[in-house]
C-alpha cells in the first residue's frame, strides 16, 4: 500500500473532463441517492449497519470530485480506535501506524477504480491519510475530507473535527452508533452531530439500510442489535 503524507500539489484549475467518470462498482438507488446529497452538501453524515456501502458511496463521491477538479485533493482519516487500542501502540511512523485502519477505504478506492491511477494519485499527494490527532491547526480548503468510523470520535474530536473545513471543502462522516468501541459509548459525538445539525444548511444525515453483504450477516447483524437493545 501507497502512502503520501503532508504537501500538497499545486492549485488544479477546475475544468470538466470530457467523459463521465466511469467506476468498476455500481452503486443501487438508495446508494445513488446519498452519492447526490454528498455532492450537494457541505458536511454530509453516512449512517448505516456494516455492509451497506456508507465506506463506498463515500469514496466513489470523494474520487468523483478529484477527478473532476473540483476539489485539488481527498483527505482520508479516522480514529485509531479499534477495541480500545490507540494508534500509539503500533510500530513505525505515522503513515505505518495508519495502514492498518485506512486498509478498508484504500480497498473500496481499488475496487472502485484502476489502482493504478489511484497510487498515481496518493504518490503524487492528491489522495493524502491525516490521522485525526494531527488534525488541529489545519486549515483543510478545496479537498474533500473522508471522515470513516466516525462513532468512534469523541465529541471534543468531532468539534475539532468539523472546525477545519474551509473554503471549497466537503467532509463526509461515516458511522454506526452499534459498532462504538470506546470505553465509554458516551463519549461519541457522532450520535450528537446526527441528532442536532441536520437542520443546518448545508449539512445532511443520510441513513443506508440495505445490507449489500452475504444475506447471513444481516440476520447475524439483527440478532445483535436485537439483544443490545
Amino acid at each position: 500500500m501507497l502512502f503520501r503524507s503532508s504537501g500538497t500539489s499545486g492549485f488544479i484549475p477546475k475544468r470538466k473532463p470530457k467523459n463521465p467518470i466511469k467506476f468498476q462498482v455500481s452503486l443501487n438507488e438508495e446508494q445513488k441517492q446519498a452519492k447526490s446529497t454528498i455532492l450537494e452538501n457541505k458536511i454530509t453524515v453516512l449512517k448505516g449497519q456494516a455492509g451497506s456501502g456508507k465506506s463506498m458511496v463515500a469514496a466513489q463521491a470523494a474520487l468523483d470530485l478529484l477527478f473532476k477538479h473540483e476539489v485539488e485533493r481527498v483527505i482520508l482519516t479516522r480514529p485509531a480506535v479499534t477495541s480500545g487500542e490507540e494508534i500509539g501502540y503500533l510500530p513505525g511512523d505515522k503513515d505505518a501506524k495508519l495502514a492498518p485502519y485506512t486498509a478498508a477505504i484504500y480497498d473500496n478506492m481499488y475496487r472502485l477504480y484502476n489502482k493504478e491511477k489511484i497510487d498515481k494519485e496518493i504518490i503524487e499527494g492528491r489522495i493524502e491519510v491525516i490521522p485525526l490527532a494531527f488534525m488541529r491547526g489545519r486549515n483543510l480548503s478545496n479537498c474533500c475530507i473522508v471522515v470513516d468510523e466516525g462513532q468512534n470520535i469523541t465529541h471534543r474530536q468531532m468539534e475539532l473535527l468539523l472546525g477545519r473545513i474551509c473554503e471549497g471543502s466537503k467532509m463526509v462522516v461515516c458511522g454506526d452508533s452499534a459498532q462504538i468501541d470506546l470505553k465509554d459509548k458516551k463519549m461519541s459525538g457522532f450520535s450528537f452531530i446526527c441528532n442536532n445539525m441536520s437542520n443546518i444548511p448545508g449539512f445532511a444525515v443520510v441513513t443506508l439500510k440495505t445490507n449489500h453483504r452475504d444475506p447471513i450477516v444481516e440476520d447475524i447483524l439483527k440478532i445483535y442489535t436485537d439483544h443490545r437493545d
